[in-house]
């Protein structure tokens, strides 16, 4: 402040306007520099504060009577890209939804691990969710470790919403790292897109959109269309089973098998793949999943010293 050529009370006004952010606030902030520093008169709003979320205003497209009734697919963003315009990934998807023959719901949010009560009845008209905000974890996800509190990472409401929740990869590379990259993600998004989402229960899908570089020299968000396609078809038939009775799903329970040999068949270190797996069965065949017709129980004899052989 003390190398400000305007009064203290201008620069922290100016500030305020700055710290909101948004088109609406910075061309308020031109027009009360305007009229306190240059005395023009022009009239001005005072700083606005940006909402925590909100929808994202777009044109629908002309839906085909077929897909009318087509299931709801939420898009949840970070308000960042709302208040900078970077939109246009949002959009990409958005369009590829309704290719799908899907209904977007596009949101802007500040975080997901608080979310608003009014933006969890907002997702409650979505039949799935695709997200390319990172993972909430709850309120207190540091303390979720080895021996640590299994309760602190917790993805709360969202999770309470009973729905798919499809995890959208948004890379911080451009799309030529991606491609050169044998590996495919970097390190930092691997970890911050596909381990740490997976925590909160989501879906891992693909990359579909990359950092790029635009002719002003700023950082924007671009998709790619065959991507993005991939990324709302999951979405949509994701959101779809959702309307199919459970005794009508037809399910496949996939075990590892590495190292390549049946003894090591559902193989996981310090876990009892086997009970797990029958435990998951049972839990099916309660909620409604036609798991075949019950055969009855053989009883073998109790095994003792007398009837053992050699």
């Amino acid at each position: 402040m003390e190398a400000s050529t305007v009064p203290v009370g201008i620069a922290a006004e100016a500030h305020a306007y700055l710290a909101h952010g948004g088109p609406a606030n910075l061309g308020q902030l031109a027009r009360f520099l305007s009229d306190t520093v240059l005395l023009t008169g022009h009239g001005f709003e005072p700083p606005a504060p940006a909402p925590t979320w909100g929808p994202l205003e777009r044109t629908a497209r002309a839906a085909d009577p077929a897909d009318a009734t087509g299931p709801t697919v939420a898009v949840l963003y970070y308000r960042a890209h709302h208040m900078s315009g970077n939109t246009a990934f949002v959009e990409a998807l958005c369009r590829a939804v309704e290719d799908a023959g899907g209904r977007p719901l596009p949101l802007f949010v500040a975080s997901l691990r608080a979310p608003e009560p009014e933006l969890i009845e907002a997702l409650g008209a979505a039949d799935a969710i695709v997200t390319t905000v990172l993972a909430a974890g709850g309120t207190r996800p540091a303390e979720a470790s080895a021996g640590g509190d299994d309760e602190a990472w917790d993805a709360g409401a969202l999770a309470a919403l009973d729905v798919p929740v499809l995890q959208a990869l948004c890379l911080t590379s451009p799309r030529a790292a991606w491609e050169e990259n044998d590996e495919g993600l970097s390190p930092l998004d691997a970890a911050t897109q596909v381990a740490v989402p997976e925590f909160d229960g989501r879906l891992i899908t693909v990359p579909f959109s990359f950092k790029e570089v635009d002719e002003d020299g700023l950082p924007v968000y671009v998709a790619d269309a065959e991507r993005a396609a991939r990324v709302a078809g999951i979405a949509v038939r994701h959101a779809r089973l959702r309307h199919i009775p459970a005794a009508d799903k037809r399910l496949a329970l996939v075990l590892s098998a590495y190292p390549t040999k049946h003894s090591r068949i559902g193989n996981a270190v310090g876990l009892d793949t086997p009970a797990s797996a029958v435990a998951l069965l049972r839990r099916l065949r309660a909620s409604g999943y036609d798991l075949g017709p019950r055969r009855g129980r053989t009883r073998s004899r109790a095994w003792s010293p007398a009837t053992a052989t050699s």
